[in-house]
């Protein structure tokens, strides 16, 4: 009786210690009951009733990505296109995880190539090349609302590459070939402007200095000139201011002005002619006095 007992704890030990579970962080599991839905474990440790309760699924709480594989769309202006996406989701009810769809990551992926097409036939070529942005939020919101009835939640959608057919590729590059060149025409056009404006302005500031020197030097000669005319006049006033003071009489005036004759006839080819007021002086000339000299 002994053995049966012991043997009976050591059954309910086993029994106990194997269905002790661990659920560790960011997972969930979710228990099923003979059958139907029971509860869902979270973090932590865990005993479910042997025969009874089971592990239905173990499911991670944890953000996925998922990278589908180029999907063939078609824009508004029926241009083939491959584009493909990634999405990043996660699980926030694992019972509607578990119940919700079957296959929900096989479902998610359809879910997204139907809605990719259904955005990109609204958009044009040229639309579809520059509204990523557009395209990314669209998506999100809707397979975001769609998820939600199978536990999941869509963080965010990005569109990884658009790969437009050979010939549009082509056609997209010599146009951007065209516009490099049409710029850098314009770029080379807008610097020979520049440096011909910088030249011309050069020489209108060359001109412009040396009429301003030409200008100064002009005004510094008539100046220069002013000064020596003014210089001579004080000259020759300070010159009779002082025959004034010495009081000379008009005997003395006249035998100078005879020197200045005399000096004058020391010139070539010249004939003086003295002034009768001159000829009364004594000792200095009885007649008009020519004085010829070749």
């Amino acid at each position: 009786m002994i053995f049966v007992i012991i043997a009976l704890i050591v059954i309910a030990i086993v029994l106990i210690a194997t269905n002790i579970r661990i659920i560790p962080q960011s997972h969930a599991a979710v228990i099923e009951r003979l059958g139907a839905y029971c509860k869902t474990w979270q973090v932590g440790i865990h005993i479910k009733i042997p025969f009874i309760d089971r592990i239905a699924t173990k499911i991670s709480l944890k953000e996925k990505v998922l990278d589908f594989a180029p999907q063939p769309v078609i824009t508004k202006d029926n241009v083939t296109m491959m584009i493909d996406t990634v999405i990043y989701f996660q699980i926030t009810d694992a019972k509607l995880y578990a119940y919700g769809v079957e296959r929900p990551i096989s479902a998610l992926e359809n879910l997204s190539a139907t809605t990719l097409r259904n955005i990109i036939g609204e958009l044009e070529l040229d639309q579809t090349l520059t509204s990523r942005d557009v395209i990314n939020t669209k998506m999100r919101s809707i397979l975001d609302e769609a998820t939600d009835p199978w536990g999941i939640k869509v963080n965010r959608v990005e569109v990884k590459n658009i790969e437009p057919p050979d010939a549009i590729r082509e056609a997209m590059e010599k146009q951007m070939r065209a516009e490099r060149e049409r710029r850098e025409a314009i770029l080379i056009a807008e610097g020979q402007k520049q440096s011909a404006i910088l030249v011309a302005e050069g020489h209108k500031q060359s001109l412009i200095l040396e009429a301003e020197a030409a200008k100064e030097a002009a005004i510094q000669k008539a100046l220069g000139e002013a000064e020596a005319i003014i210089e001579v006049q004080k000259a020759k006033a300070q010159g009779l201011k002082m025959i004034k003071e010495a009081q000379i009489d008009e005997a003395v005036i006249k035998l100078r002005s005879l020197e200045a004759f005399e000096k004058a006839a020391d010139g070539q080819a010249t004939k003086i002619i003295i002034p009768s007021d001159l000829q009364g002086m004594a000792g200095l000339a009885t007649s008009a006095v020519e004085i010829m000299k070749k």
